[in-house]
């Protein structure tokens, strides 16, 4: 099954926690829930976006920092809580769900809900997005992170199509020597713009030293995508030079037929399209700048611990 959202996991996680005698960690709460929903090993190893953390771990860890908010759990110390006396009387009421909704109910929710506007000091509320929301407030940053930046990639795909081809090539220079091919920029330069050479673009070095030679071809197209011919034509190329590691980079896309070629042949050819080509470009800052930085930070608990 499907790793439930954070607020599906409330009800078990207070009900679990509600069992025990004393205090549980936010482990004991993990392995618990597992079990008793029966998360195969798969769902357990899915990964957030930024692949930081275990989505299961993040939903159970955010179902308990939002009914301790509520009062239902209190923290006892670090990764640790325990049911509260308002948590044992909800349980005894016999819910068949806890959602943002039902925490409001309690003052200290609604609380914690609120924010203070930036300049008319009027209060703000997430009940209409992130709380009622079933992504966790992690995943909602990440998940508004990952539409920036796929945004980003489609306006850098069409700046990119509408280039010279000139611009496109030293574009990928700079790209290769970013990534770590081709020494200096200077060097990797001169590679480039041999066209008509068999249907390889240009050379490059792989690596500072110059120990093995990568062969480039790259095609700024609009949206005819690259086919087997295209592909079947480079890797002659490389045979002719005795080569064997080469890159294909286009704007557009490869047809499943060429990339089925390219995974039979016995040449190293990397075949980078469009979309790859942007997220590359992003990754290593060509042709982007930052706009801004939103660090996430959490408490340092050695710092309030006072035995150091």
């Amino acid at each position: 099954m499907a790793v439930p959202d954070y607020q599906s996991l409330m009800l078990p996680l207070l009900q679990f926690a509600g069992g025990q005698k004393d205090e549980i960690s936010l482990n004991d709460g993990v392995e618990a829930l597992a079990e008793v929903l029966t998360l195969t090993e798969e769902d357990l190893q899915e990964m957030l976006p930024s692949g930081i953390q275990r989505t299961f771990v993040n939903r159970v860890s955010w179902a308990s920092t939002y009914m301790k908010k509520a009062g239902l759990l209190e923290a006892t110390r670090r990764g640790h809580f325990r049911i509260t006396h308002r948590g044992q009387e909800l349980l005894g009421k016999q819910p068949t769900a806890i959602s943002v909704k039902l925490l409001r109910q309690y003052p200290e929710f609604l609380e914690f809900q609120q924010l203070k506007g930036t300049r008319s000091g009027e209060k703000l509320s997430y009940s209409d997005n992130l709380h009622d929301s079933s992504n966790t407030p992690s995943e909602a940053l990440e998940a508004a992170y990952k539409y920036l930046r796929d945004e980003l990639a489609e306006e850098l795909l069409a700046k990119l199509k509408k280039s010279t081809p000139s611009f496109f090539e030293r574009m990928v220079v700079e790209l290769l020597v970013k990534m770590g091919y081709g020494g200096s920029r200077a060097d990797a330069g001169k590679a480039m713009g041999r066209s008509g050479d068999g249907g390889i673009d240009g050379i490059i070095k792989e690596d500072r030293l110059g120990l093995d030679i990568v062969y480039i071809q790259a095609k700024r197209w609009e949206n005819n995508p690259v086919g087997r011919p295209d592909v079947m034509q480079f890797a002659g190329a490389l045979v002719a030079q005795k080569a064997n590691k080469g890159i294909f980079i286009t704007t557009s896309r490869f047809t499943d037929d060429a990339r089925s070629y390219v995974s039979q042949i016995g040449s190293k050819i990397v075949l980078i399209d469009g979309e790859l080509l942007t997220n590359l470009m992003i990754d290593n800052d060509i042709g982007v700048s930052i706009e801004s930085v939103y660090p996430v930070k959490r408490i340092d608990a050695d710092y309030f611990d006072e035995s150091i």
